[in-house]
């Protein structure tokens, strides 16, 4: 029976989007980062005239050198991050240990900053503070916005952007691999990309697919425009 028919509620249920991205956010804008960059490179080659052959040439160097280039600086970053936030929660261990009933009484005074009346808070703590690991994941947490075992690794951040750049450089490369001797054909390519990135981009905004996908075709014409025309002005004066 329905919930009018009994006279009950229904029971409602909704599930909200993950709006920290996920795993979506740094794959799509990594596999796009490599989409544009590279067709960028390759119009602009294409446009000083060059040999098929010198712009698959470029392609491929340009992948390999930004996936590279990405991956390092991605394993650095999130190290550096996880480096600085295990050395403060170093730090918040050292405390527990040395001042407990301080450390008790400043978790008290977080769950009063959030409306828990003081005696509640204060119960919490004390129950949330007879164990050292728990205690300090709580304290890490609100403190510092992270939780010991929760930190971000550094090798998968670093494999995740070599390979969604990878992806994304390789793109507009693939028309010449197959024997193209044009930019037509990658520009085709990359166009469909670009549309694509830009729409799976949407599904972590509040942005309609299509405008997410025209958005970023445009960005992406523009940068291979200027580059094209950059390389055709150099083609053309021979410098």
């Amino acid at each position: 029976m329905t919930g009018e028919k009994t006279g009950q509620t229904p029971e409602l249920h909704h599930q909200h989007r993950d709006v920290n991205g996920g795993w979506l956010r740094p794959a799509v804008f990594g596999a796009m980062d490599g989409l544009v960059s590279n067709f960028a490179l390759i119009a602009g080659i294409a446009g000083g005239r060059q040999d098929p052959k010198i712009v698959l040439l470029a392609g491929l160097a340009g992948l390999a050198a930004g996936a590279f280039s990405m991956a390092a600086g991605e394993y650095i970053s999130v190290a550096s991050q996880s480096e600085l936030a295990l050395a403060e929660i170093e730090i918040e261990r050292l405390e527990l240990a040395r001042n407990p009933v301080a450390e008790q009484r400043e978790l008290a005074g977080v769950f009063e900053a959030r409306g828990v009346d003081a005696e509640t808070a204060a119960e919490v703590a004390r129950q949330l503070s007879r164990n050292p690991e728990g205690a300090l994941e709580v304290h890490s947490r609100e403190e510092l916005g992270v939780s010991p075992g929760d930190l971000p690794s550094p090798l998968l951040a670093a494999g995740s952007s070599f390979l969604s750049f990878a992806v994304g450089a390789l793109l507009p490369v693939l028309p010449y691999l197959l024997g193209a001797s044009s930019l037509w054909p990658a520009a085709a390519v990359a166009a469909l990309g670009l549309f694509a990135a830009g729409a799976l981009v949407s599904r972590v905004t509040t942005r309609a697919w299509w405008f997410g996908g025209a958005r970023q075709l445009l960005f992406g014409a523009a940068a291979a425009g200027i580059t094209y025309g950059v390389g055709a002005l150099i083609g053309t004066t021979g410098l």
